[in-house]
């Protein structure tokens, strides 16, 4: 059986380099790394992660606890989280919570006491309840913060503001003055920040008529509940809260004989894969979403590691892209 005196051995550092290399790749130099690695490769060595972590203390598993893992954005984060894992020398468990904040308590209460650490993606629990989890475990906030409460609880949040600026910005460039923003789950962290950007964005420009619906159920489903009220409200372009709101809009639309952007012009937001499966393909605003997921496990190990981090360095801050598709276009009076 292939040892790690092996590896050593054939990359011609120590015992200590190659634990470290494998533990933490991110603290030697690139040179080693590479020697270490293509050792790894050349002799077909595997760690024994469960010994390894019973030697430190730990259980060697994060858990990612999720509120729909159905959305394509919680799946795109939850791919980037897994490859981090993998490279640190961690295994991830996946928690789906359906939306629910009694659910999502229970998991976190019966995992404690399994995992080395937690990572909540934007989390359906009350502030105190989160700061009370931060205190008795190492966590890391996706899509949400603790300012007030436990403001040095690590976060990985997307510029909300920016994107929605960004969102506004293309469509009153292409000349719309009547927006409609089909807003998602009053309770949602990213919804009350994505309002406030989009509305903000509007009032900044001159004749820019803006009307938002609030509380749409953030799936397809919801998108199409609302699609005919949407239209009634006369709006040359619309913004859903997510894409696959805006996706049950344009289904809803194209059953009914409106033609995206024909008719109306739709953006979504958090640019997940599903904006290309659509006819027409969909614009949308977002992040890269596996790097999301990335930086949480970075944030979570260094947490569990006991890492000294700088205040400012812990909350990470994604600034999002526009990526424009067939879904916009001009409205049809100026065309």
């Amino acid at each position: 059986m292939v040892t790690v005196h092996d590896v050593a051995a054939r990359s011609g550092v120590s015992i200590a380099t190659v634990s470290r290399t494998l533990r933490e790749p991110h603290r030697v130099s690139d040179d080693t790394r590479d020697r270490v690695l293509a050792a790894v490769d050349e002799l077909g060595y595997r760690p024994n992660r469960a010994a390894s972590s019973l030697r430190r203390g730990r259980t060697g598993v994060i858990a990612l606890v999720v509120p729909d893992i159905e959305n394509p954005y919680f799946a795109s984060m939850t791919k980037g989280a897994q490859v981090m894992c993998r490279e640190r020398g961690y295994e991830l468990v996946v928690v789906d919570t359906s939306e629910r904040a009694e659910i999502e308590d229970e998991e976190v209460r019966v995992l404690r006491s399994q995992i080395d650490g937690l990572i909540l993606a934007s989390s359906r629990l009350s502030d105190e309840r989160l700061a009370e989890v931060a205190e008795t475990t190492s966590c890391v906030l996706v899509n949400r913060s603790l300012e007030s409460h436990a403001p040095g609880t690590p976060t990985v949040t997307i510029d909300e503001g920016a994107a929605a600026a960004l969102a506004v910005a293309h469509l009153y460039g292409l000349g719309h003055r009547r927006i409609v923003y089909v807003g998602g789950p009053s309770r949602s962290w990213s919804q009350a920040r994505r309002a406030k950007g989009i509305e903000t964005a509007a009032h900044e420009r001159d004749g820019l008529e803006l009307i938002q619906l609030r509380d749409c159920v953030p799936t397809s489903d919801g998108g199409r509940e609302v699609a005919e009220k949407v239209l009634a409200l006369g709006p040359t372009a619309v913004i859903g809260y997510n894409d696959l709101v805006a996706l049950g809009l344009l289904a809803q639309w194209t059953e009914s004989d409106i033609r995206v952007p024909g008719h109306v012009s739709l953006i979504g937001f958090d640019d997940t894969f599903v904006t290309g499966l659509v006819t027409p393909p969909l614009t949308s605003v977002g992040a890269d979403l596996r790097v999301v997921g990335d930086a949480a496990v970075e944030l979570l190990i260094e947490r569990i590691d006991g890492v000294s981090t700088s205040s400012h360095l812990i909350h990470r801050s994604i600034q999002p892209q526009l990526a424009v598709r067939s879904s916009t276009a001009p409205p049809a009076a100026r065309r």
